[in-house]
């Protein structure tokens, strides 16, 4: 497959995600021997860990878009955390996450994700997200989200759903106090939160089964784009706080995210 496919009509780009799905399972294979094993953690210029799982999965996702999309560039994470991000960048590109929630995968915790993202003129218009510990994949096509188990044919479409009336459901990250959890809650309408690691905040709110992610702090491009694709496509929104929505490519911020809500219907 060339880069000319890519100029195709938007479900035909969003078909994509059925491509990029296969590979982010193949990189969650082989995280999975690594997950709660002695893993040898390393730390970033950023402070962040990373480990012998994040560079192996990376690999592996590099080599395997590098095959099927040639003509397309890449920003990954562990790449960009040794070499830098780009100066800028085309109106087409993928953004890979090999790992996100490395610091929960250290810890033993099963709320961690491989993401691929395809971004086309800052917007998120392909994606897939693996979450190896439930063998889950989520995924865009042109018909919509979709969610299938590891290894299984067939894939059931996922949808938001229309927040319950004072029963509303936040997922946060793992980062915040409880005094800032119940702000965030109050502040977005919903009776209770729950604290998560990476990009399966997104998911758990495509497939209807949470309403709310606020977050006012640090991420990155990488850490959002496939599950925001994958949200995008299950009926979702993700707004910036000023209530534009959340767009990509932006090198001249190395590629950082401002404070953002990712919200169901």
């Amino acid at each position: 497959m060339n880069d000319s496919t890519l100029l195709a009509p938007a479900p035909a780009v969003a078909d994509l995600g059925r491509a990029l799905a296969d590979v982010v399972e193949e990189a969650a294979k082989i995280i999975l021997p690594f997950w709660r094993s002695d893993l040898t953690v390393e730390t970033k210029s950023d402070d962040s860990p990373v480990t012998q799982a994040d560079r192996a999965a990376e690999t592996h996702i590099l080599e395997r878009l590098k095959v099927l999309f040639p003509d397309v560039c890449i920003v990954s994470e562990e790449d960009a955390s040794e070499y830098g991000t780009p100066e800028a960048i085309g109106p087409r590109f993928f953004l890979v996450d090999p790992l996100d929630g490395t610091r929960g995968f250290v810890r033993g915790g099963e709320s961690y994700t491989v993401n691929i993202g395809l971004i086309e003129d800052g917007r998120p218009v392909a994606g897939a997200v693996a979450a190896p510990a439930s063998g889950t994949v989520w995924f865009t096509t042109g018909e919509g989200a979709m969610r299938r188990r590891f290894g299984e044919a067939q894939a059931a479409p996922v949808r938001v759903r229309h927040k319950p009336e004072g029963r509303g459901i936040a997922l946060l990250s793992h980062t915040v106090t409880d005094d800032e959890a119940e702000r965030l809650c109050a502040r977005h309408g919903c009776a209770s939160w729950q604290g998560l690691d990476s990009s399966v905040k997104f998911c758990l709110i495509a497939e209807g089964r949470a309403d709310v992610y606020p977050r006012p702090g640090r991420t990155m491009e990488w850490d959002t784009a496939a599950a925001h694709a994958v949200l995008a496509a299950a009926g979702g929104r993700v707004l910036t706080m000023d209530g534009e929505p959340l767009t990509y490519g932006k090198a001249d911020r190395g590629f950082e995210n401002p404070g953002f809500l990712a919200v169901g219907g």
